[in-house]
């Protein structure tokens, strides 16, 4: 039986180390040497180099583990657990010297979250997570806040940078926060916005168009920390991250409803 504490362990192990070589490159890193993906969308070879680290080092824990890897430097199947990773979660911050950006790994089984681990590179900060162990931020166990409405919330979000197919009802739901919230905080990284609600730094994070690479590792930590997370429409399961709704328990149904609301008519 596969004790998930363990690979948790070894996971902020290879976290730590590739973001060791993340933290180095940063200090020389030329913005002119970044790529374009798409739109507004950003890859460096410090992407690239992150990814393959981890790939090894991932691979040498659970063997029988697939991947999904944003950069595809792996596309091996695996029958029932998955390494999902974002080596790099918020390369537009990176390529521009700006902080927060993140290593996410979770571990999928049956493709529901069973582990992860988001390593914030410039805060040193890994929060951790597996199945039925709670959450933990540097060691110290973590829990969402006790705000109960949206109204007593910091709530984060992350406007989209190349699907702009719903961004008038975004617009108009930001709109809605900005003035009934304690405010709005827009910091490039979703793996980074749902590892701060779980530890309550926010009560909430919504987004559309995020990748299961974005989400994996949040969404046990998040869930493990006492915290809630579906698409817009409620459903709990198989997410894919391309709609994210999260809070904590209390806020979480007034939230759900106000982004439903405007996001789904």
């Amino acid at each position: 039986m596969i004790d998930y504490k363990i690979i948790c362990r070894k996971i902020e192990s290879a976290a730590s180390e590739t973001g060791m070589f993340i933290k180095k490159e940063s200090e020389k890193f030329d913005i002119s040497k970044a790529e374009s993906k798409g739109l507004h969308d950003f890859v460096s070879y410090v992407d690239k180099e992150s990814e393959k680290m981890l790939v090894e080092r991932l691979g040498n824990i659970l063997p029988e583990a697939g991947f999904i890897a944003e950069e595809g430097t792996s596309s091996k199947k695996g029958r029932e657990y998955c390494w999902v990773i974002d080596p790099l979660d918020g390369t537009t911050n990176f390529v521009h010297g700006f902080h927060p950006y993140a290593i996410s790994v979770g571990l999928t089984k049956d493709e529901e979250p069973v582990a992860g681990v988001v390593h914030e590179v410039g805060g040193n900060e890994t929060f951790t997570a597996w199945l039925g162990g709670g959450a933990w931020l540097n060691g110290k166990r973590i829990c969402v806040s006790s705000a109960e409405k949206v109204s007593d919330s910091l709530i984060a979000t992350g406007l989209p940078y190349n699907n702009f197919s719903r961004l008038d009802k975004y617009m108009a739901c930001l709109t809605y926060f900005c003035r009934v919230s304690h405010g709005i905080r827009r910091f490039g990284s979703a793996a980074v916005d749902l590892s701060y609600v779980a530890c309550g730094r926010f009560e909430a994070f919504y987004e559309y168009d995020l990748k299961p690479w974005d989400v994996a590792a949040g969404i046990i930590i998040l869930r493990e920390a006492g915290g809630k997370i579906s698409d817009f429409s409620g459903k709990e399961k198989n997410l894919t991250g391309s709609e994210i709704v999260a809070a904590n328990r209390f806020v979480f149904p007034e939230f759900l409803e106000i982004v439903s609301k405007f996001m789904q008519h």
